[in-house]
């Protein structure tokens, strides 16, 4: 399995040849080995990529994510057969226990909202107002305290009067954060032989990543926590390459130290594992450092 997030950002050209995913530019020629490569972001429109480069990143189980004209995630790749999908693991799915995916939703509404408050605390910031609403968290989250935190939550993190429907840097900031998140679960649901459409709160029917929006809850106030230090006045590239080099943050994921993206590999399993019947929680604890910082991607082109 890859390891390296790689992100291109101007004009070029993407084809493959002998293993190697190769970038041209105007300015020279990068070759990056394609069983290296575990996200490649197209993060401009002015780039082409031919088909079997397309055909080949499938294959090695890379996600590669497209962005529009303004740089903005829209579409991604999904497997269209992965090699360990089967009849009697979609039966599985869809015979999901209830009780299961209720008291699974619980864990993780229950964890994003201590990390909401968690990060709120880091900040210096009284979060009694969200201490009163996590006290009344019931099983399948029944009385909505997600939504009733969230309206109370983004104010006090950013400024009095901000909502999330505004368009401002600091939400395009979060919601492309967000999109590399849901990219990078639903890379490791689709791992597992499960379908994204199927969730176990999220019903939409536009929504091709029903599964993939519950399962990354508790781990938005980690984007929202990175968004809220900085001085974003713009989306720029800098500040894509940062959003997705937060894969590689260091944390405490179920008393083990770890970094983001292989706690996501390790909670989509646990959460699969339960719903299947395979073990007896997927409780999600997560503990932040003092400071979020900015680490080098491996490769940005």
């Amino acid at each position: 399995m890859g390891w390296r997030s790689v992100v291109v950002t101007q004009h070029s050209k993407i084809s493959y040849s002998g293993r190697r995913i190769i970038v041209q530019t105007n300015q020279n020629i990068n070759e990056i080995p394609i069983d290296d490569i575990e996200v490649l972001l197209i993060s401009t429109t002015q780039a082409v990529i031919t088909a079997r480069a397309v055909s080949e990143l499938a294959r090695a189980a890379v996600k590669v994510i497209f962005s529009d004209d303004t740089g903005e995630p829209v579409c991604e790749t999904v497997d269209y057969l992965p090699n360990n999908r089967s009849v009697s693991l979609l039966e599985q799915q869809f015979n999901w226990d209830d009780v299961r995916k209720e008291m699974l939703w619980t864990w993780l509404v229950t964890a994003k909202i201590q990390m909401q408050i968690t990060v709120l605390q880091k900040q210096q910031i009284d979060t009694s107002e969200l201490d009163y609403e996590f006290r009344k968290i019931e099983v399948n989250d029944v009385s909505n305290r997600e939504a009733v935190v969230a309206r109370k939550y983004f104010p006090l993190l950013f400024e009095t009067g901000f909502e999330r429907r505004n368009f401002q840097p600091a939400n395009a900031a979060l919601n492309y954060g967000y999109s590399i998140l849901l990219s990078f679960i639903n890379r490791n649901i689709v791992a597992t032989g499960c379908l994204t459409q199927l969730g176990i709160h999220h019903h939409n029917d536009e929504n091709q990543f029903n599964l993939g929006s519950d399962l990354m809850e508790p781990f938005r106030p980690i984007i929202d926590w990175w968004v809220s230090e900085q001085s974003i006045e713009a989306l720029t590239p800098e500040v894509k390459i940062k959003l997705i080099d937060l894969l590689n943050l260091e944390l405490k994921f179920n008393g083990k130290n770890t970094i983001l993206k292989n706690a996501l590999r390790t909670h989509v399993n646990n959460c699969i594992g339960y719903l299947n019947g395979e073990r007896e929680t997927a409780k999600v604890e997560v503990e932040l450092g003092d400071e979020i910082s900015d680490y080098a991607l491996n490769r940005n082109v």
